[in-house]
């Protein structure tokens, strides 16, 4: 899908502004995370109520925002922020400058992944695609990274969750409540068992904690330091940089990896000889790791080497594993 920023200027100064408190907002609750209670898990999948906003909504988008919402546990703000930010539900559906059609704006090759048979043009058919493209990516768990699957551009992500905010009657937290590292962290069910399991419950915990460059915690991770410091709590040491861990472990290809194992990439600052950024593998079925991407974005979970996964977290350079 084509950047909305070039295509579209409805979005209010104010709502763009609004952005920084949402995802401040997002960081605050995800760092709040230690374990699902039974309350944090049904805030997980409840459905934020509308504001004033919302009544701007046109009555059948509004129904079909909250139906798929519902079917797939995603914040129906989220989807009715897209379907504004995108085509200001139906006013301008394409074709974009990219090809992308419909209400949700959707290129015919993602389409062809999310569309389930329907038609492109309609809202009834083209909402609940967007809402299964979150749900592939990480929402309601990880919003910031399921929104960026949908364009890849930080300030989109930012659009998108201002407007969200806009339509939910609690604004913000309303939102952020459904896509907290607590949903995340609960979402991804028990840890393995033995020395992956350790690594992972380590990182599982830091979801939501700050990317600041140079750090190893405990209150904010890069990428290798992130990744030192759940292998020292499994009790294994490895060197601190990506390069070095890198050329430290063992390598093994892409089909056997298992949780657990780092898998490379080479970063704004590295070379497929020295890669400059790593992750911790999570579920290499599912193509998904715990790692600490860039300022822009906490500790998360992201899919690698997949055509939606961040920019820069395609292609992969291999994985090793150090134990």
């Amino acid at each position: 899908m084509p950047s909305p920023l070039a295509e579209r200027g409805s979005a209010t100064a104010a709502v763009a502004t609004a952005a920084a408190l949402v995802l401040l907002i997002v960081v605050v609750i995800a760092g709040a995370a230690g374990g699902v209670t039974g309350q944090e898990a049904a805030a997980c999948t409840a459905q934020p109520a509308a504001s004033s906003a919302a009544a701007a909504i046109p009555k059948g988008y509004l129904a079909d925002f909250r139906k798929a919402g519902t079917e797939y546990g995603t914040p129906w703000t989220v989807l009715a922020a897209i379907g504004e930010v995108e085509s200001g539900d139906g006013q301008n559906d394409g074709p974009s400058s990219a090809g992308a059609l419909g209400p949700m704006q959707f290129e015919p090759s993602t389409w062809a992944l999310y569309g389930d048979g329907g038609n492109i043009m309609d809202p009834a058919d083209a909402i609940p695609a967007a809402a299964r493209l979150l749900a592939a990516n990480g929402a309601p768990g990880n919003l910031q990274q399921a929104i960026f699957a949908y364009n890849h551009s930080s300030s989109y992500v930012q659009l998108v969750l201002a407007w969200a905010a806009r339509y939910a009657a609690g604004g913000a937290q309303a939102v952020s409540a459904a896509g907290s590292a607590v949903c995340e962290q609960g979402a991804l069910g028990p840890p393995p068992a033995g020395t992956a399991g350790k690594i992972l419950a380590y990182a599982e915990a830091q979801l939501g904690k700050p990317y600041v460059f140079g750090a190893a915690g405990p209150d904010a991770f890069d990428c290798s330091g992130l990744a030192m410091m759940a292998y020292r709590a499994a009790g294994i040491t490895i060197p601190r940089t990506s390069q070095a861990q890198w050329a430290y472990g063992r390598w093994i290809p892409a089909s056997q990896a298992q949780p657990g194992d780092l898998v490379f990439f080479a970063g704004a600052d590295g070379t497929p000889a020295a890669p400059g950024h790593v992750g911790i593998v999570l579920n290499p079925a599912a193509h998904t790791m715990i790692n600490a991407y860039t300022g822009a974005f906490p500790v998360e979970v992201d899919t690698y080497g997949l055509p939606t996964s961040k920019g820069g977290l395609l292609p992969v350079v291999g994985f090793t594993r150090p134990l």
